[in-house]
């Protein structure tokens, strides 16, 4: 068995260039559907070419499973989605790379440091040699 998919109360924005929707997904017997998987479904209901112009989004799978309800949005443009839509839906749809933040001054010390310290075997050994030195 694969995914129905059934979309309702579909309004046209034509402010935003998109068409909105509620989407149920019944997958008796399965796991929930992906993004990638039910994007590609709807895009393939509505007959578009471009699956990435569709943004799934508040996807909540009923107790039990069989049955997951959500929201979804299909753009007129791939352009219109890199535009409008919000950042965190576009990383999450693999639209755009998520910000790598950066490390704070004292983490960074406190790193350095730490790979300054010897441990374990590579510290005997060490230690080993300065007493031979001091032997000798």
């Amino acid at each position: 068995m694969s995914m129905i998919v059934q979309t309702s109360k579909v309004i046209s924005n034509p402010l935003l260039n998109r068409k909105q929707m509620i989407v149920r997904v019944a997958h008796p017997g399965q796991k929930a559907p992906s993004r990638i998987a039910l994007r590609e479904a709807i895009a393939k209901n509505f007959k578009l070419k471009d699956p990435t112009t569709v943004i799934c989004y508040g996807l909540r799978t009923d107790f039990g499973g069989g049955k997951t309800t959500g929201f979804a949005l299909i753009y007129n443009k791939a352009e219109d989605v890199k535009q409008i839509e919000l950042r965190y839906r576009k990383i999450r749809h693999g639209l755009a790379k998520p910000i790598e933040k950066k490390v704070v001054r004292k983490a960074r010390k406190e790193r350095k440091n730490k790979s300054k310290k010897n441990r374990g075997v590579k510290n005997q050994k060490e230690l080993k040699a300065k007493r031979r030195q001091k032997n000798q």
